[in-house]
């Protein structure tokens, strides 16, 4: 059956059936085409790449047809999951020759400037930044383990990653959440006692993106 024939449950019963094997082929050649338009209309990617990327695809949407509700087409939602793929293996890559001790170590000498870096902050809010921003680094630094401090700067100050974090940190994403679940805990806390409102560090967080 031609591959634009195909009804959502033709996919699936393919997919789980004899038919298998071609179905696979007509969607590899779906996937790597979409992947194609959507990620190397610049031409830095390598065929092998795109390859790899829409082999890992295939084994995720495997895995996965049976959490497929039928919402849209079924290739719509084989090509999301291609794509979420690619964006995560990018991200991998971009960090794999990155030192993050390095990383580390810039970030003790940048950490307030670069959260304040607001161009329409007027003088008086950015004393306050500075104020609120000085103590919850101190408070970093105080309060948490080397551990819990690496994991919460690399991941949410520098946005490294978690798989990369959980890898150069010789752990686990289960553990890794665990760990940066306890650091905001103890973080929290630790500002509850100097009277600083969590919510007005986050919006500090979130101008630093």
């Amino acid at each position: 059956m031609p591959t634009h024939e195909r009804t959502n449950e033709a996919w699936l019963s393919a997919l789980r059936g004899p038919q298998r094997d071609a179905a696979l082929a007509d969607l590899r050649a779906i996937l790597l085409r979409g992947l194609r338009f959507a990620l190397d209309q610049s031409g830095n990617l390598r065929d092998a790449d795109l390859e790899d990327f829409v082999q890992e695809a295939l084994l995720r949407i495997l895995d996965n047809l049976d959490s497929f509700r039928g919402e849209s087409r079924f290739t719509t939602w084989a090509q999301k999951i291609a794509v979420r793929v690619a964006f995560s293996e990018l991200r991998r890559r971009r960090w794999k020759d990155v030192s993050l001790d390095a990383w580390l170590e810039q970030t003790e000498g940048d950490f307030v400037p670069r959260l304040l870096a607001d161009e329409n902050a007027t003088p008086e809010e950015v004393a306050v930044q500075q104020s609120l921003m000085e103590v919850v680094v101190r408070l970093i630094r105080e309060e948490l383990s080397e551990r819990q401090r690496k994991a919460l700067i690399l991941v949410a100050v520098r946005g490294v990653p978690i798989e990369e974090v959980a890898r150069r940190m010789n752990t686990n994403r289960n553990a890794l959440y665990k760990l940066l679940h306890d650091a905001r805990k103890r973080l929290k806390q630790a500002m509850a006692r100097e009277g600083i409102n969590p919510q007005e560090v986050m919006q500090l967080f979130e101008r630093s993106r």
